[in-house]
């Protein structure tokens, strides 16, 4: 009698469980007959029927034609190309403008970790009340994990409207100590140009980045030192991630002889030319500095100044990004940004994935050694270096 009973139970676990099988099958039939047409329309049309059909989670639609977009353009496999919301489209206007919200702090991604480092703190800004530092690694904003995440994404993560709090959590030095900081977010006048007369009357300009406001203001401390009395000049790329091609090009024009600047190359190989005319030229002894983190426009300044010999290059090995894109703009405020020419230094060199060779090398110095963003000029010991190679000329 007992083995019977095991028996019948079985046999009915047994059946529950091919009714089980059956009912999953059937379920996994119905759904893949959805996806019967093969072309993409076709794909996208029956993955969005089945996430309304079984999906349990909360959908929202917007979000879900969004990444699809990016995700587009991410194919392409391009670190320069992306796809651009509305909202993302506005703070990358604003971001290139040289005004806008946010904490005050120049953030770019280092191509060997993939990290999303601060670069450059502003002064009396947010970034630095919160006791955030250049060199700090940004790892979570407002307890979001930022890692794989692109340079374009974790900025408009921390930029935001004035007055309201963002929490940014950093690793910093050598032994990654891990900080957690709120800033309340303001507007930002972008100061891209700092400049200053050193000792034995050299002067000393850092440019942090090439906005729309960076030539008026490069001018300016050319004049202010000019009237001084320099005898000659350090420009500080150091850090400077880029920006736009029309700011470097007024910049050169007013310190390279007459001549080519820079020249592109699209995918038909059509060539594009910036040229600098006759009218201004830097004759003074001229020193300019760069590290790995000096990209796109800053390499396109310091290859100019290199190619034309009227300056040394002093420091490490640059980025290393040959490439121009573009902006275009959707209907709907969106935008997509792509790589759209290679560029070229007046003779015809091609730094992309190389970089510029400093004439005077340098080490990459330690973390929290005397050099960088953060260090006075008359005290940091690359610009030493830059002296030196200016004496030399």
């Amino acid at each position: 009698m007992k083995n019977k009973k095991s028996f019948l139970a079985g046999a009915l676990c047994g059946a529950l469980a091919v009714l089980l099988i059956v009912g999953c099958i059937g379920v996994g039939r119905r759904l893949a007959g959805l996806a019967g047409n093969a072309s993409m329309e076709g794909k996208v049309k029956a993955i969005r029927s089945m996430i309304q059909e079984v999906y349990i989670g909360e959908v929202d639609e917007k979000t879900l034609q969004e990444s699809m977009l990016k995700g587009y353009v991410a194919g392409l496999g391009d670190p320069y190309s992306s796809y651009f919301t509305k909202e993302e489209t506005k703070e990358f206007n604003e971001m290139t403008s040289g005004e806008f919200s946010g904490v005050g702090a120049i953030l770019n991604m280092n191509k060997d970790t993939q990290e999303v480092e601060l670069v450059k703190i502003y002064k009396g800004y947010p970034a630095d009340k919160a006791g955030l530092k250049a060199g700090d690694v940004v790892i979570k904003v407002d307890d979001t994990d930022v890692t794989g995440m692109t340079l374009q994404e974790v900025v408009s993560m921390i930029k935001g409207e004035k007055g309201t709090e963002v929490k940014i959590t950093v690793t910093r030095g050598e032994g990654e100590e891990e900080l957690t900081v709120t800033a309340v977010r303001d507007t930002v006048q972008v100061q891209t140009v700092d400049y200053r007369m050193l000792e034995n009357q050299i002067g000393y300009i850092q440019v942090t980045e090439f906005d729309a406001v960076t030539a008026e203001q490069y001018q300016k401390a050319m004049d202010d030192l000019t009237q001084q009395g320099m005898t000659g000049l350090v420009v500080d790329l150091r850090g400077n991630p880029g920006g736009s091609l029309d700011t470097v090009c007024q910049m050169l024009d007013t310190m390279l002889p007459e001549g080519l600047i820079v020249y592109m190359e699209d995918k038909s190989g059509a060539r594009t030319e910036e040229t600098s005319d006759a009218e201004h030229q830097f004759t003074k002894p001229l020193a300019v500095l760069v590290d790995g983190n000096s990209a796109s426009a800053s390499e396109i300044f310091a290859g100019a100044i290199q190619d034309y010999g009227i300056g040394k290059i002093v420091g490490t090995q640059t980025y290393g990004k040959g490439v121009v894109q573009q902006i275009f703009e959707l209907k709907d405020g969106s935008s997509v940004k792509l790589t759209i020419a290679e560029y070229f230094t007046p003779k015809g060199r091609n730094i992309n994935g190389k970089g510029i060779t400093p004439d005077v090398k340098l080490e990459a110095p330690a973390s929290g050694s005397g050099t960088g963003s953060q260090t006075d000029p008359g005290e940091d010991a690359w610009v030493a270096e830059a002296v030196k190679a200016i004496s030399a000329q």
